[in-house]
């Protein structure tokens, strides 16, 4: 009877470990939907670059200027994004 807590606490740690490897998997499948939002967000940024110098030609460099800005705006969300999601997985 005294070694019987040592056989109903080892399923006991398997089974919490589990879950935390679960809970961070979700954790960094959930973190991974910025990366969605941003080839969007890259997506509207080129897009309206092309409607915006077939309206003006004339501001063409203007105009990449401040595209190539809001690419660099949206990719650094999206590295964000990717830097939360391997820290959930590896450092915690």
């Amino acid at each position: 009877m005294v070694f019987q807590h040592v056989f109903v606490e080892k399923p006991l740690i398997i089974f919490s470990m589990l879950l935390l490897q679960s809970a961070k998997f979700l954790g960094a499948g959930l973190a991974t939907i910025g990366l969605a939002g941003a080839g969007v967000g890259i997506g509207t940024v080129f897009g309206a670059l092309v409607i915006g110098i077939s309206r003006n030609p004339s501001l063409k460099d203007e105009l990449f200027k401040l595209a190539i800005l809001g690419f660099a705006l949206t990719e650094a969300i999206a590295l964000f994004s990717l830097m939360m999601a391997f820290l959930i997985l590896f450092a915690l």
